[in-house]
Order: structure tokens, then C-alpha cells, then sequence
């Protein structure tokens, strides 16, 4: 039976780990309506040319990457008013939102999650912190109501397919929920194999959660050339505090940086990921990965042979392994063998066959969907 499908992600304003991922699932199904709840065609590089993006009432608010978040008070009913309810089976890819759409009753809902909502869930207490005193109560009492909804939204989807082990555990923990695990995809062959030169490298959008002070302050103590590629909130405090020591890059386009991972002598992952795409990019080069060892590391990162996991938040022991391990001791193309595991063409075969496995190939609905609801 040939289904009505429609696709869900949270927001598309840039084109990021998430982004890329949810671009190689909709060309599983290149005439699937795509919904989100902001759109941005020049950040998303025009990546779903073509495709019919509808995003959200939203989108008047003509809210872009630098000022979504002020938004999120208003995201968890923009999510239940996405017109998903024409499909019989909707595939949702989310970090945050976009499995709270409210499908047709009789439809399939198939979740891609990243991770359960991390500032409702494992990251609260770390936003709080950072929120100016004044608006913390008011900053808790909006996430206590957004974590609610989550919880509700999640018993709503029919099936969850998470990308790694660590997010499938949260699942569990967060919304009582299995799950089974598909690896996203990483554009492997966008990168080759260079010379690398004496600098480590960090890759991530530069938000609390991504501990990136962690690795500037381990080059630091090691006297190591370190540079950072991205942007975001955190951009002008690591400047402050490691602007003399560290060199940030911004955000850079494809080619660049394909261009500066081969060159780099190690990328390093100084937080926990749920998978970790720039770890699996760093190998498409051949450059080996140090990571903090836990999460998507452990099912990316091979130890001694494609990089080295240090303790969670053991800036010493960082500084430790940019000192005292050869990285130069890899084996360039043994390293980038094993980021082919991950491709975008091993991707979209896997997440095929899931989708048909848990939706049986018919118009049922499968067995084990979550019963309750709003």
C-alpha cells in the first residue's frame, strides 16, 4: 500500500549535524511535504531546493538562527498546528519539537530523535545557570511547562529510531519509551586525506552544552595550538577568556572546511555527544578524533585505532593526551575506512528498512505504540 508520507524537523535555518541528517531523509522520499517550524532558504544554503517547505505561523515573525531561542515559550503549539493530518505516516526528526505534531489519528508517527529536549531534560540546570538571575523562576516555570508537553507529545508517536545508544537510554529514562538506534549519515566523501600540521581543532556550534572552555583550557595548559570553528552565544565570552591562546575561525562554508580538518592534528570533542558528526568527519580525513569518552564516542571513536576517550570533563587529562600521545602514530587511511560505516548511502538503506520494519509495510499500526495521549 502506497502511503501519503510527510516530514517533520524541529527548524531549518542552518545547515548543521541535524540539518544534514534530516536532508538525506527526505531524499528517502523526494516528493514528501516537508514541515518545520522556521525555514530559512539562504541559511539552509538552498539544501531542499525544489522540496515544499511549509513552515509554521512563526514564520512571520521573520525569526532567524541568532534569535530563534527567544521563541521557545511559543514552539510546542506551532508544533501542534503543523497541517501533518492529510499523511498516514509522518516521519518526524527532532531534537526538541517536531514529534509533537498531532497526526491524523489513525496515522503512523515515526520519531528520528537526536535526543529528548536537552534544556527540559539533562541540561535544565546548566541553562538555568546561565540565565540572568532575575529571570531564572520565570526561565524554570517555561521549561517545567515545555518539559510536560514533551512528555505528553512523546506518547503520541507511534515508534522512536534514535541515533545512537546514549540518546535510546534517555528515551527510556525521559519518556518511557524503546527505541531502536540508527546512526545518522556523515557526508564522507567530501573529505580526503592531507598533511596534517601543529593544531588541534574544535567543530560545534559554541553553546553552553558543548564544553568547548574544556578544550580551550586543556591547549592552554598544554602550550598546544588550538583553533575553533563555529558560532553562537558562547562566541564572545571564549573569545574573552581564550582569545589570546585559541584562534576562532567562525563559521565556515563546505569547502573550507574540508579544507582544514585533513590539516588539523586531532579534532577534539571535549563534551558528551549523543553521536558526534564532526568526530565522524575528522575520520573521513584521516585525522584521529580525542573525545571525552561517553555517549556517541564510544560507537565512533576506536580506541587507539581512531582516536583516544579521555575522562567526561577531565580538562587535565586533555591537556594530558595533546602533550603525550602520537598523533601523528595513525594510520591516515585505516582512520578514514572506518568513517565509511557511517556514509550517507549506508544511512538512507538502514533507516529505510527500520521505517518499513516498524511500520510493518501496511497501513496498521504497529504493535506497541505508546496508548494515551491528550
Amino acid at each position: 500500500m502506497r502511503r501519503s508520507v510527510g516530514l517533520v524537523h524541529d527548524y531549518l535555518l542552518v545547515m548543521r549535524g541535524a540539518e544534514r541528517t534530516f536532508a538525506a531523509i527526505a531524499e528517502c522520499w523526494p516528493d514528501a511535504p516537508i514541515y518545520t517550524l522556521l525555514y530559512d532558504e539562504e541559511g539552509t544554503n538552498g539544501a531542499l531546493d525544489g522540496r515544499a517547505v511549509h513552515p509554521s505561523y512563526l514564520q512571520r515573525l521573520c525569526v532567524r538562527q541568532r534569535g530563534f531561542r527567544r521563541l521557545l515559550p511559543l514552539f510546542p503549539r506551532a508544533a501542534e498546528g503543523l497541517p501533518v493530518q492529510s499523511h498516514d505516516l509522518v516521519i518526524s526528526s527532532t531534537s526538541a519539537f517536531a514529534h509533537g505534531v498531532r497526526p491524523a489519528p489513525e496515522a503512523l508517527h515515526v520519531a528520528y530523535c537526536y535526543t529528548p529536549f536537552r534544556y527540559a531534560w539533562h541540561e535544565r540546570d546548566r541553562m538555568l545557570q546561565h540565565a540572568p538571575r532575575p529571570l531564572r523562576p520565570a526561565v524554570g516555570q517555561t521549561l517545567d511547562r515545555v518539559r510536560a508537553w514533551d512528555l505528553q507529545a512523546s506518547r503520541r508517536v507511534s515508534h522512536y529510531i534514535a541515533i545512537s545508544e546514549l540518546t535510546r537510554q534517555r528515551i527510556a529514562d525521559c519518556y518511557g519509551r524503546e527505541a531502536s538506534v540508527v546512526h545518522p549519515p556523515v557526508e564522507v566523501e567530501r573529505f580526503s586525506v592531507g598533511e596534517p600540521e601543529d593544531f588541534f581543532l574544535v567543530v560545534c556550534e559554541l553553546v553552553t552544552h558543548k564544553r568547548v572552555a574544556n578544550a580551550l583550557e586543556a591547549a592552554r595548559r598544554a602550550e598546544k595550538p588550538i583553533a575553533v570553528v563555529g558560532g553562537g552565544p558562547e562566541l564572545g565570552r571564549l573569545r574573552r577568556e581564550y582569545g589570546s591562546s585559541a584562534r576562532f575561525v567562525g563559521r565556515l562554508d563546505d569547502a573550507a572546511l574540508a579544507d582544514l580538518y585533513p590539516r588539523a592534528r586531532a579534532l577534539v570533542v571535549p563534551n558528551v555527544e549523543e553521536f558526534g558528526i564532526a568526530a565522524v568527519e575528522a575520520q573521513a580525513a584521516g585525522r584521529p578524533v580525542l573525545a571525552a569518552d561517553a555517549g556517541g564516542a564510544r560507537e565512533t571513536v576506536i580506541e587507539g585505532h581512531t582516536g583516544v576517550r579521555v575522562p567526561v570533563d577531565d580538562v587535565n587529562a586533555l591537556a594530558e593526551a595533546m602533550s603525550g600521545v602520537d598523533w601523528e602514530g595513525f594510520d591516515s587511511a585505516r582512520v578514514r575506512e572506518h568513517a565509511f560505516r557511517f556514509s550517507n548511502d549506508a544511512f538512507r538503506k538502514r533507516f529505510m528498512e527500520e521505517v518499513g520494519r516498524v511500520t510493518g509495510g501496511t497501513g496498521a499500526r504497529p504493535a506497541g505504540r505508546a496508548s494515551g495521549g491528550e
